[in-house]
């Protein structure tokens, strides 16, 4: 019996290292699909602007800008995010944020009803502090009282789900020129 049990965990530990490799492989697999070199990145954000570009002018904005940002601007001081931006104040630095609503009923799945939406977009001003209960009394309020207050629970929507909706990276997302028409909410809602 001992010679069969040892048999047995042999091939026990053989069979969680393919796991394990296979795991490791499908991970590798995926954030190979997720990055981009630097010349993709560069490409990629070109087109980006080309197309922000082209739908700001077909909408009559003709004042605008593009900033590069360094790899650290989140981690630098409202200040220097200002100078960066050229913007006039810190005021004037605003996020845009996809959430999700992790509560929402089965059939709500998608964009196409903006009172009771699965995703909105929430600008915030990098000076402000989103505040989701807020948020959740806004639209149980924009619902009229029709939807219960349990039915919404909104969270920061994964980076993929974002990028999936957006088309923009994280970091990146703007509230003009999505892929998809998510529903958007301001800045008032926070603490």
């Amino acid at each position: 019996m001992g010679a069969a049990a040892a048999d047995l965990e042999a091939r026990q530990l053989l069979i969680l290292r393919r796991v394990e490799d296979l795991e490791l492989a499908a991970q590798q697999h995926r954030l190979g699909a997720l990055s981009l070199s630097d010349a993709e990145a560069e490409v990629e954000a070109g087109d980006t602007e080309e197309r922000l570009s082209a739908l700001l002018a077909a909408r009559g904005v003709h004042d605008f800008a593009f900033r590069r940002v360094p790899a650290d601007y989140y981690d630098r001081p409202l200040e220097e995010r200002r100078d960066l931006l050229a913007a006039d104040s810190v005021a004037q630095l605003c996020k845009s944020i996809v959430m999700v609503n992790t509560k929402a009923a089965a059939d709500v799945v998608d964009c196409s009803n903006p009172k009771n939406s699965k995703y909105y977009v929430v600008i915030v001003q990098y000076m402000a502090r989103l505040n989701a209960e807020n948020i959740k009394n806004f639209l149980y309020t924009l619902n009229e009282s029709q939807i219960p207050k349990k039915r919404f629970n909104m969270r920061l929507a994964p980076e993929e789900e974002s990028l999936m909706l957006t088309g923009f990276v994280h970091n990146g997302v703007t509230c003009i020129g999505m892929k998809t028409d998510i529903p958007g909410l301001s800045s008032g809602y926070h603490r």
